[in-house]
């Protein structure tokens, strides 16, 4: 029986395999983008923007800045042993202009990475347990 997928985190992102979308907010009064949606951001114009509308953000970004990660996050990732260093990226959307950092999928080297590549967002699995597979975004290479 297959497993049941679920976001690692609600409210994030969409599930939708072919399509994912991050879901982050935009200031009704700045315009800003925010990612997560609530995030405060630290765009000067946001004073006073604590009225925000959801919108999807851009699938699509290029690479900003990258590096590994030799050592594990804080929750809710979870440590598998033995652990296995994974790519960080940095990556700028193109519609929004606002650089949104994640990990990327697995199978990607480091030497495949530079600045100004095209990425697209993707889902992973995170980890599974007996009924589900809970699900985190990642980037790719476009």
């Amino acid at each position: 029986m297959a497993k049941i997928r679920v976001p690692a985190v609600d409210g994030m992102f969409t599930m939708d395999f072919d399509n994912p979308r991050l879901i982050g907010g935009r200031g009704v009064t700045s315009q800003s983008y925010y990612f997560p949606k609530d995030l405060s951001g630290g765009d000067p114009r946001c004073v006073n923007d604590d009225e925000r509308v959801e919108v999807y953000l851009s699938s699509h970004a290029k690479i900003w800045s990258y590096t590994s990660a030799g050592y594990p996050p804080a929750l809710p990732y979870q440590i598998t042993e033995p652990f296995e260093p994974f790519l960080i990226c940095a990556a700028q959307l193109e519609e929004e202009n606002m650089v949104i950092c994640g990990q990327m999928m697995s199978g990607i080297d480091i030497n495949d990475l530079e600045v100004g590549l095209d990425v697209k967002l993707a889902l992973d699995v995170l980890y599974s347990d007996d009924d589900h597979d809970y699900i985190v975004w990642k980037w790719d290479l476009a």
